[in-house]
């Protein structure tokens, strides 16, 4: 399978300044997010379901752009933009359960916090090691399982060509290119899509809004304790929802550069924007960061 050629040519100076500017971006991304892991798991008081959660969250970062950066960055450097069938279905596998880890673990969060503004009492009965556990648990495998199974189908699809508008492989390319009917298999896609993330956005509206009907009848003190705590989610979830609205352009050889920029925005901001809110608005992670930056 073949990629369009949306960049410079290799013997344009720019080229060099793009390789620069997205390898700045991938270093970036794995030392934000590792520094916020590497403080969870090493600070004993923040072996909390929230701060576990973020870990999580970090981790997932992790994981969606080491299965885009490294080919993307060869490809910058390449005169040909070809990728293997198996290759392309392993990137199109970990791009697409990113996107969907990336919800169930917005949704755990979300339910996270709503147990802890609206039923403080019932907070510590309810989130117990085991069922923080069991969410993650779920929050992974449910679009591993769910997702395994649509492209276990749509790796069978005989295909009449093999060049898509894309800078990475997406199941929509791919199915396109197929030489069948491809309704039932549309169908499904949609199917899936409303229960692995249109329902689980639902609850995360669902308990922010109950949330802040809690908070509305709250002290301001305890307001400002919520407020706390529930901006970076909210930050998060917010800045996700621009970032699946963006990737969903559909990109032809008339689109400009920015619909291309667009397209892979979830790629690119959520990672380096959740490490920033969290480190930066969460006391208790910003301030074991800083104490030790300050012991080195």
């Amino acid at each position: 399978m073949s990629h369009p050629v949306f960049f410079p040519s290799p013997i344009s100076p720019l080229l060099y300044l793009f390789f620069s500017l997205s390898l700045l971006i991938y270093v970036t991304i794995i030392s934000a997010n590792l520094v916020i892991v590497l403080s969870v798991c090493l600070e004993t008081s923040l072996h909390q379901p929230m701060y576990v959660f973020i870990c999580s969250l970090c981790l997932n970062s992790l994981y969606g752009s080491t299965g885009f950066f490294p080919r993307f960055l060869m490809d910058l450097l390449s005169d040909t933009h070809f990728i293997s069938h198996p290759l392309c279905f392993i990137e199109m596998y970990i791009t697409t359960t990113y996107a969907s880890h990336e919800v169930t673990l917005l949704t755990v969060m979300a339910y996270d916090r709503f147990v802890a503004i609206c039923q403080p009492l019932h907070y510590h009965s309810k989130m117990t090691f085991r069922t923080v556990l069991l969410l993650l648990i779920l929050a992974v495998l449910h679009p591993v399982w769910v997702l395994g199974c649509f492209f276990y189908l749509i790796s069978s699809l005989p295909l009449c060509g093999n060049k898509m508008y894309r800078v990475y492989c997406a199941s929509f390319s791919v199915v396109e290119l197929s030489c069948v009917d491809t309704t039932v298999i549309r169908i499904l896609s949609t199917f899936l899509a409303v229960i692995t993330i249109l329902i689980p956005l639902i609850f995360v509206l669902y308990t922010y809004l109950r949330i802040l009907l809690v908070c509305r009848r709250s002290s301001s003190e305890f307001r400002g304790k919520a407020l706390q705590t529930c901006l970076p989610h909210i930050v998060t979830f917010g800045n996700y929802c621009i970032s699946l609205f963006c990737g969903q352009y559909k990109i032809d050889e008339g689109n400009t550069f920015v619909i291309i920029v667009l397209s892979l925005e979830f790629l690119l901001i959520p990672p380096i924007i959740n490490p920033l809110v969290y480190g930066l608005n969460l006391p208790q992670i910003r301030g074991v960061i800083f104490s030790y930056v300050k012991i080195h």
